[in-house]
């Protein structure tokens, strides 16, 4: 295991970049530390499998520098990185059996044969491929030799890091969440360094501890699920996470009171420094109260998914969802109240301190 850290990293797949727009990854400098579980969040062509790429040396950086605890393996080719890397399309050895395929990387470091089987039976019991382990994988399915993709990586006991590149792409949505649970627990058994990437915010809610959240070859913010759904830093992490994601309003602020068009809205403290061209007030819809008191909205459509209702609707001119359990009422005059503990100010699309430490 090792803690990985990126230094100054940038990166453009232009021979000559002239400014940021040339880049697909903008500005990097962050520390994996050592046997965290770690997801990259964004959506496709964010350059979080570019950053992952450069982790594991399939890509050197046009700028910075990659450590490896105290090595600097920026020119190390990926054999010496000591990493295990799974990919989005199952990588396997169609002629070889399911047994062989995850003994590999074992044999291939001359482990002794008897730590090879034991080792190998171990991952065959972890991901359910016991009654497969002679067959060759020519003939198993997308989901089984995705699986043997994550057993090879997990096989070898004293990697630097485990990477994973969208690995449940290909997994048939019935064994995600069964997959997902099975590296929870794997992590937490041997504490391997493992880094997840991922535009599937359940997935990297539900398996990482940190999530690092990437917008436009960036990473707009790095928090717990938690932390990344109450005090989102950017706008795009309100909006990305959560279904529906984070409300918007266009807002004008005076002291500690928001205007929103003719209505206004207290917000828990004056915002310690304002400026930028566009002020928005965000507020999830979980925390919007639908009900016969507040600011009048007119509701446009509500969509039942189960237990809950999503409540669309529309407030001074702008779109806003609220949310009500099932046997919620919906008033024939609506009107909504924001919790106040859960109001987020944001300037230019970042989020602003309020006075009291919100």
């Amino acid at each position: 295991m090792a803690r990985l850290r990126l230094k100054d990293i940038r990166h453009s797949y232009m021979p000559n970049p002239a400014t940021d727009a040339d880049y697909a990854l903008k500005r990097v400098d962050h520390v994996f530390e050592d046997g965290g579980a770690y997801a990259l969040l964004g959506p496709s062509g964010c350059g979080k499998t570019t950053l992952l790429n450069i982790l594991s040396g399939l890509l050197r950086p046009s700028e910075g520098e990659v450590h490896f605890d105290t090595l600097d393996v920026t020119g190390l080719p990926t054999e010496a990185r000591n990493i295990a890397q799974v990919f989005q399309f199952p990588v396997v050895y169609d002629t070889m059996t399911v047994y062989d395929n995850l003994a590999f990387p074992l044999r291939n470091r001359r482990v002794p044969e008897d730590v090879v089987d034991r080792r190998v039976r171990e991952i065959l019991a972890m991901i359910g491929l016991e009654e497969r382990a002679k067959r060759r994988a020519q003939g198993l399915t997308a989901d089984d030799k995705q699986k043997i993709s994550l057993g090879r990586g997990l096989a070898r006991p004293d990697v630097s890091a485990i990477l994973f590149d969208e690995p449940l792409t290909v997994i048939d949505p019935h064994l995600k969440w069964a997959l997902r649970t099975q590296l929870k627990d794997l992590h937490r058994r041997f504490g391997h360094t493992m880094i997840y990437v991922t535009h599937d915010q359940t997935e990297a809610l539900t398996f990482a501890d940190t999530v690092v959240v990437m917008y436009e070859g960036e990473i707009v913010q790095i928090g717990t699920p938690e932390e990344l759904f109450e005090r989102p830093r950017h706008t795009f992490v309100g909006y990305f996470i959560g279904s529906p994601g984070m409300n918007l309003l266009p807002a004008r602020i005076d002291g500690n009171t928001a205007q929103l068009g003719g209505q206004s809205v207290a917000l828990p403290g004056a915002p310690r420094r304002l400026s930028g061209e566009r002020i928005e007030l965000g507020i999830r819809p979980e925390f919007v109260r639908l009900g016969r008191e507040g600011m009048p909205v007119s509701v446009s459509k509500v969509e039942d998914i189960g237990r809950r209702k999503i409540i669309h609707a529309n407030l001074e001119g702008e779109a806003i969802a609220a949310i009500v359990e099932e046997d919620g009422e919906i008033p024939a005059e609506p009107r909504v109240i924001f919790d106040p503990a859960h109001l987020n100010l944001y300037a230019d699309s970042w989020r602003v301190e309020l006075e009291g430490g919100r």
